[in-house]
């Protein structure tokens, strides 16, 4: 039978080799966070101060990358922090609150790109009514119901857990995912039900949605003139990229918590990376190059403040 434990700390057992490299680890983790900041809020910036900008679809992709920026800074600052100490630890409560928003911005990932694909298949199936019907009124609704949903379906298991009882406090992990759960003496019915029902709801019927909504884009293009095909390849391409791309790494935080427990510790901290990497960094580059607007922008921004140093440093010299 195992022992029941009172913890107030849970040990974070998933790093390999953290005291012979912790310097290295932290270097390398603190570019990424750095670059991940930066590039997504650099094309965030851009639509800001572009009026021509100031569209739904745009909108919708300045949510996603702020949505990147707090979806890492949920995991970031904590792992910089124990690639420096001398103990990976972390209270229980705090993993729980770790647990709540790491899911809940996860969830509104897929709302979002949900909403994307709303948003291009009114302006390629319905491009007379785009105007009425992508308000901003519109636009807000759907920026509000892709945080309030995943947070009411994350609290309720995030709730459960806080008053579970524990019987082991070595979490095989670098952060507090869907793993907690192994910690657990008994997992209650409750979040095991609300687990299901948030899979379904937060993963599975936004990708249903939109791959149908795809698939009607792409009928609808292809029954069209070459421009209407061009345009929907243009807009929708990055937005199904971005869509896999997350699908693909939330089946492995899914999977995490249900490999055995003698899984190599290397191979499941790769594992454990790739959720928290990939796609953070994937989101900017995608939206930068093939977002035609979004890219011309770029361009422009960096060139105007190339040409205003180099203009700088000239003067300086001169005087």
């Amino acid at each position: 039978m195992d022992e029941v434990l009172n913890a107030t700390y849970i040990t974070l057992d998933g790093y390999v080799e953290v005291n012979k490299y912790r310097y290295v680890y932290f270097f390398i983790f603190f570019i990424l966070y750095s670059l991940i900041i930066c590039s997504n809020s650099t094309i965030v910036y851009i639509i800001w101060i572009h009026k021509n900008l100031h569209e739904p679809m745009y909108i919708f992709i300045a949510a996603l990358l702020l949505n990147c920026v707090l979806y890492s800074t949920t995991v970031y600052p904590k792992l910089l922090i124990d690639f420096l100490s001398e103990k990976q630890v972390i209270t229980y409560s705090a993993c729980i609150f770790q647990l709540f928003m790491f899911y809940t911005l996860g969830g509104s990932e897929f709302f979002l790109l949900a909403a994307m694909a709303y948003d291009r298949y009114v302006a390629i199936c319905k491009p007379l009514q785009y105007q009425t019907i992508m308000g901003k009124t519109t636009v807000s609704i759907f920026l509000f119901i892709a945080l309030l949903i995943p947070a009411c379906h994350i609290a309720v298991p995030a709730i459960g857990s806080a008053e579970a009882t524990l019987c082991n406090v070595n979490l095989k992990g670098i952060f507090c995912n869907n793993a907690i759960y192994t910690l657990q003496c008994v997992r209650s019915k409750l979040n095991t039900v609300f687990g299901v029902v948030s899979l379904i709801d937060l993963v599975i019927l936004p990708m249903v949605f939109v791959v149908f909504t795809y698939t009607k884009i792409f009928i609808v293009s292809y029954q069209s003139g070459k421009e209407i095909r061009k345009k929907a390849a243009e807009t929708c391409l990055p937005h199904l990229l971005v869509l896999i791309n997350f699908s693909c790494l939330s089946i492995y935080d899914v999977s995490i918590a249900r490999v055995e427990s003698d899984f190599p510790k290397t191979a499941r901290l790769i594992m454990t990376l790739q959720i928290v990497l990939y796609h953070p960094l994937f989101n900017p580059f995608i939206y930068g190059i093939k977002m035609k607007e979004i890219s011309k922008q770029l361009k422009r921004f960096f060139c105007h403040d190339k040409n205003h140093f180099m203009k700088t440093k000239f003067l300086q010299f001169v005087l």
